[in-house]
């Protein structure tokens, strides 16, 4: 068979993509080379626990499988995720009852198609390093910065999980008398804002922070500068142990590249000798939105196939 029988035999392929976020789960069908051909969404309504996010994710499938031949169910989610028994085996209480939720078994013996499972900071590490900001990479260090810090360790294609699948959990990595999320988390910010200016929080969004330090607004410029140098000291703590290639920062407020980046890059500078500073590459995340479906569809496939390019 011809190369392109091969490549056209591979976007023949149907995968489901299911990506399970706190407040949203994004959904959609990739073809064998890694293209998204459709994308939905709807509300995760976390606070009904496991039970109601596993019948939604089943839902989705049932949906997109009526419509398409599908070969294969790629999941991203929220949690800490055993890969072999592609189920959550630890949970943080946004989700009630999620531990000990078996995606995988239920996926397989209701629809009787094969599915992997993978958590979600990990599949967008995955996602930036096969074709995104991280790409051609050996080795990549993943953070996504939001309501927490997650992180993940990406070595020549293949995530580290650890030996208990916990690696790369940097977020609750201390510092000072506290950790790294409660002190670098863009939830953070906003707290602090709106506290020094004595005003609710929900007045305060990381959009709107930003848009009055462009402005000159001083407590938004501390308040960021701050963020931008515990970010810069766990950083630097991260790469002292793992000294990656490339460090892809995500999450909804790393949009504001121009503004972060050569702030970040000098905050981390600050605390990395200069012999690794000078070796490691800062960039910003490419996928964005699609970065937990095409990372569980990397996944997939980097257990059961390849993909065709």
């Amino acid at each position: 068979m011809t190369l392109h029988h091969l490549q056209a035999d591979a976007a023949a392929k149907k995968y489901v993509s299911i990506d399970i976020g706190g407040t949203a789960i994004k959904y959609g069908i990739i073809d064998g080379t890694g293209r998204i051909l459709t994308r939905s969404e709807m509300r995760t309504e976390a606070e009904k626990g496991g039970p109601s996010i596993l019948k939604k994710a089943v839902g989705i499938v049932q949906e997109l499988k009526s419509k398409e031949e599908i070969s294969g169910i790629c999941i991203s989610t929220a949690g800490m995720v055993d890969t072999e028994k592609g189920e959550i085996f630890y949970s943080a209480p946004l989700i009630p009852n999620y531990a000990g939720t078996r995606f995988k078994e239920v996926m397989e013996e209701t629809f009787g198609i094969p599915c992997e499972v993978e958590n979600d900071v990990n599949c967008a590490g995955l996602a930036e390093s096969e074709s995104g900001s991280a790409k051609g990479s050996s080795s990549t260090l993943m953070l996504t910065i939001g309501t927490g810090i997650g992180g993940c360790i990406v070595l020549d294609h293949k995530v580290f999980h650890g030996f208990s699948n916990s690696a790369c959990e940097v977020g609750y990595m201390h510092m000072f008398d506290s950790d790294f999320q409660t002190l670098g988390a863009a939830s953070i910010l906003t707290k602090k804002v709106a506290l020094r200016k004595g005003e609710p929080t929900h007045f305060w969004n990381g959009y709107h922070i930003f848009e009055e330090a462009k402005a000159g607004d001083e407590i938004c410029i501390q308040a960021i500068d701050e963020m931008v140098d515990i970010l810069g000291r766990g950083i630097a703590n991260i790469c002292y142990v793992l000294n990656p290639q490339t460090v892809v920062l995500g999450g909804g407020i790393m949009a504001q590249e121009e503004y972060l980046k050569e702030r970040i890059e000098n905050a981390v500078a600050r605390y990395l000798v200069p012999s690794i500073a000078e070796c490691t590459t800062i960039k910003f995340a490419k996928h964005r939105n699609d970065a937990g479906m095409l990372g569980a569809f990397y996944h997939f496939m980097g257990k059961r196939g390849k993909i065709e390019k």
